[in-house]
């Protein structure tokens, strides 16, 4: 563990469940890297995954986007791939974009997107894009005939969001040079619409534990019980 890690985790206190402003007002006043860190949540939610009942995934525009520009690849043909170049796409292809993720590896994307009659070509990459969470889904908005809407969301910071095996979401709501004010609305966006994503069939306390980190920096935790600060 290096040195400046060390130093910004003696400011923590481990024991201690801060509130989201706390928390991210904390995160901004440790030194950190040179490049503008992205601020992240790790929010445990009380499902099991493994049921179909309590997948919880979705998409939610962040009020103050993520900070970051997301590069959007667009299998389209026609007039539809014209809308996606118009919205800013910043790859459109049908069969000759699939040959280059397929054949050249080609991977300059952060997020897929597909009009409906494009999955006969999308589908064949499923071991390629599936593995890293960027295979086009109705459920994410990202298999529609609205490509340029998708795509200009996507640029505005609509992000997607998807409970991992251990029950746990992880999100960014936006980077280190936001302020607090800005993250904060995000932290508290980003945990009521998990609320309203919560499955029916979950009893009990649904959120088990939260945490908010930067990209190299110490996590804190977070009081899962304040809905709002």
């Amino acid at each position: 563990m290096g040195r400046k890690l060390l130093e910004q985790k003696a400011r923590i206190d481990s024991e201690q469940r801060y509130t989201p402003r706390e928390a991210l007002g904390l995160l901004k006043d440790l030194e950190g890297a040179k490049f503008d860190e992205s601020v992240e949540a790790h929010i445990h939610l009380n499902v099991d995954p493994r049921r179909a009942d309590q997948m919880v995934r979705g998409t939610l525009m962040l009020p103050n986007g993520t900070g970051k520009t997301r590069r959007v690849a667009v299998f389209a043909q026609g007039e539809k791939a014209r809308e996606a170049e118009e919205a800013g796409a910043d790859v459109v292809g049908s069969d000759d974009l699939a040959a280059r993720i397929r054949d050249e590896g080609f991977m300059d994307f952060d997020v897929a997107v597909a009009t409906p009659d494009q999955m006969r070509a999308v589908g064949q990459l499923g071991p390629v894009l599936g593995p890293r969470g960027l295979m086009p889904n109705p459920k994410s908005g990202t298999v529609t005939q609205d490509v340029g809407r998708a795509v200009e969301e996507i640029k505005r910071g609509k992000i997607e969001y998807r409970v991992d095996r251990y029950g746990i979401i992880h999100g960014v709501i936006g980077k280190k040079s936001f302020d607090v004010d800005r993250l904060v609305e995000n932290y508290y966006a980003l945990r009521e619409e998990l609320q309203r994503a919560r499955p029916a069939p979950v009893k009990g306390r649904y959120f088990k534990s939260v945490a908010l980190s930067t990209t190299m920096g110490p996590s804190v935790k977070v009081d899962p019980a304040v809905e709002r600060d």
